[in-house]
């Protein structure tokens, strides 16, 4: 039980002046594209009849749900919220495809209030932390095999950060954390059949979280060899590889959480380098749709599984659009950019770009995995007999890639102009300036007024 009791250790005793200046700057930007991904996606597919399902049972008015505005039960908020912050795939991610963010913060906001209050300070450690141990139990694309990691790993996230802001004591985390371990769970079949479950199972995560976090106060116990047990985590999800030194070596010291992806584009991550890749095509060789007579496109294999089979239009063509390669690059080629709208269902539906796909194919290639996670191959083949070929090692966002500050905030900027309850331009601007200086607030409730009509 070593693993789980320096994990433990380290949830209580860290502090706000524990955590170095560059984790705790990686944390108000998942916070920044977090809000700004909650007013975006408040109004998407299945948001709205959810927060009305959840109105309408009722229960103790705890913590708020944003954007709609009204309080419920604070589990229900955070599922709420946790919905709307992933319904657009532009929250923060990590490869091999966990989000924490989504969970994390509604987590953390529907704690707090439910807490009776929390500092921008505390606000701040317990988002580090929890994002910090999810980063640490975060498994590789062959462990995970097909389960999502959202599902398996972001739950402790969710309980780390509730479990911090309850000022739960050890047992009473450890409890926590052993029950969380008995959510994880969830498909990347929901991912590429184009589902919205995708969306149901980041808000079970923040839901669980604060139940997990509850429970463990009320009394109730978890295993405590969650982890290391001879049925824990790192048996049934790790598959037996993982390697206890990763997980709890040098805590404090070196934080995984920095590699956390900022999406430069509104799709999975695994279809970021394919559309820059396009989109640098068209501006750097002037490429025309007409001109095109085929494309090309290798990827290493968990790509080309979960985003690389060809498309089609499901139940949810957003969602469909989101998980496509080929679509991805057929909408960027025709029309030269890249926004929300263009993953909307009448621009997925576009005869055009469904008339393309045709000229598009995509194949995995394993010694792409050497290259790393997001390596990809393109060529692009004319009519006139021309060949164009487009190599990706990193896409944009991933670590080693990083976005600029101002495209944080132009990011956020965006988010608000595709959501129907728009948030106005002053209380954006100061969201932007609260979560600039979150760890100045006295009460993070501050932030909630902004984001209500």
């Amino acid at each position: 039980m070593e693993v789980e009791r320096k994990i433990v250790d380290y949830l209580i005793e860290t502090n706000f002046d524990d955590l170095p200046k560059e984790p705790l700057g990686m944390i108000k930007n998942m916070v920044l594209r977090v809000f700004g991904t909650t007013i975006a996606g408040s109004s998407a597919e299945g948001c709205v009849e959810l927060v009305e399902f959840y109105k309408g049972m009722g229960g103790q008015e705890e913590a708020t749900i944003l954007i709609h505005g009204g309080k419920i039960p604070a589990q229900n908020a955070a599922f709420a919220n946790s919905v709307m912050a992933r319904a657009l795939d532009f929250c923060d991610a990590m490869a091999p495809g966990v989000h924490i963010g989504s969970a994390a913060v509604p987590a953390a906001l529907a704690a707090a209030e439910l807490a009776g209050g929390c500092s921008g300070q505390d606000f701040l450690t317990a988002l580090a932390l929890g994002t910090e141990i999810s980063a640490r139990l975060n498994l590789s694309e062959s462990a995970y095999d097909g389960f999502d990691p959202t599902g398996v790993c972001s739950v402790f996230a969710a309980t780390a950060v509730a479990a911090k802001i309850f000022r739960l004591d050890h047992s009473q985390t450890w409890n926590a954390l052993g029950l969380a371990f008995n959510r994880s769970g969830g498909s990347f079949q929901s991912n590429i059949d184009g589902s919205l479950a995708i969306r149901i199972i980041q808000g079970w995560v923040s839901q669980s979280g604060l139940n997990c976090a509850q429970f463990a106060r009320a009394g109730m116990t978890g295993p405590e060899n969650f982890l290391e047990g001879v049925y824990g985590y790192f048996h049934l999800f790790g598959r037996d590889g993982v390697d206890s030194g990763d997980v709890i070596g040098e805590l404090g010291s070196r934080f995984q959480l920095q590699n956390l992806v900022f999406k430069k584009f509104p799709s999975c991550g695994l279809t970021q380098g394919c559309t820059e890749a396009t989109l640098s095509l068209v501006n750097e060789e002037g490429i025309r749709p007409e001109e095109v007579d085929r494309i090309q496109i290798t990827v290493p294999p968990y790509a080309h599984k979960l985003v690389g089979h060809q498309f089609r239009l499901g139940e949810n063509p957003r969602v469909n659009a989101q998980f496509s390669i080929q679509y991805c690059v057929a909408s960027a080629l025709l029309r030269g950019d890249v926004n929300f709208g263009h993953f909307e269902e009448s621009s997925v539906r576009d005869h055009d770009v469904m008339a393309f796909l045709k000229k598009i194919s995509v194949t995995p290639d394993p010694e792409l995995d050497k290259r790393g996670h997001t390596a990809l191959d393109m060529r692009v083949f004319t009519r006139r007999g021309t060949e164009y070929l487009k190599q990706v090692e990193i896409a944009p966002g991933f670590p080693g890639n990083p976005l600029s500050q101002a495209e944080h905030h132009q990011h956020f900027r965006d988010c608000l102009g595709v959501a129907p309850k728009n948030v106005s331009t002053e209380k954006a601007e100061r969201i932007l300036s609260l979560v600039s200086g979150i760890e100045e607030l006295d009460d993070i409730r501050e932030l909630i007024p902004n984001f209500l009509p």
